[in-house]
């Protein structure tokens, strides 16, 4: 494996870690609830070494079509968080 390719999926277990840790992080301050906050950077934990032991299977191309619907997920998510603020500001 060239170091390119290790460093890609070193990158790719960074980041998929690092997701869980913003939206744990995120979640806990829109609760104001510490122990959610603990919780979630102990899962972001928990996921990035899951990440890192699976790292090869992020260019599997099934992985990157569920990843995929993952963040069509999210987004369908983030829009209709965005869809209910906006109409609580138009009341």
């Amino acid at each position: 494996m060239s170091q390119e390719q290790n460093t890609d999926k070193t990158t790719t277990a960074a980041n998929f870690a690092e997701m869980f840790k913003k939206f744990g992080h995120a979640m806990g301050e829109i609760f104001d609830d510490p122990e959610l906050k603990e919780k979630a950077r102990e899962f972001a934990e928990s996921a990035g070494e899951s990440a890192k032991a699976f790292g090869s299977r992020f260019k599997d191309e099934d992985v990157k079509d569920k990843f995929r619907d993952v963040g069509k997920a999210a987004e369908v998510f983030g829009k209709s968080i965005s869809d209910c603020f906006k109409k609580d500001k138009e009341k």
